[in-house]
């Protein structure tokens, strides 16, 4: 069977830090997602960033380009695979399966504990500044919901 285009590929979770790890569902609400917490409050988390997304196609391309960074790596929640990423903004709003639909609110500004993943510890190689079009999204809870691997992700169409 075909795999349906765009969809969530990982959800990913941890007790602070980076890597987060790969979970078969999680809920999603407001706060964020269930099971994950963050290592620093002050500039992770929050209603405005509930949730980190990133690409599947970018971490296959900064892979392709040496780096070992893999999908929650980077301390993203979504892995999502088959969006155009490079055209996503603040003001975009997700739908991810039946139930969960997200309001991207900014660029994430990478930060000193991703050096682990990059070739001589260039973590910047995902900073929207430098590099626009490579960098995760943080995003605000507009409906919550259990999200699983595989569910289908819509950008939805601005009222």
């Amino acid at each position: 069977m075909e795999k349906a285009w765009p969809q969530l590929h990982q959800i990913s979770v941890s007790d602070g830090g980076v890597p987060k790890l790969p979970v078969p569902e999680a809920r999603i609400t407001i706060n964020g997602v269930a099971g994950d917490r963050q290592r620093n409050p002050d500039i992770h988390g929050g209603p405005d960033r509930a949730v980190c997304l990133f690409s599947l196609e970018v971490i296959e391309a900064l892979q392709a380009e040496g780096h070992s960074i893999k999908p929650g790596s980077s301390g993203e929640n979504l892995t999502i695979g088959g969006l155009d990423w490079a055209h996503l903004k603040p003001g975009d709003r997700l739908r991810i399966g039946d139930d969960v639909r997200l309001e991207i609110v900014k660029y994430t500004e990478p930060c000193r504990f991703n050096a682990q993943w990059f070739q001589d510890g260039n973590f910047n190689r995902i900073n929207q500044k430098k590099h626009p079009g490579w960098s995760r999204l943080y995003a605000r809870v507009l409906a919550e919901g259990v999200v699983r691997p595989g569910d289908s992700v819509a950008v939805e169409e601005r009222r």
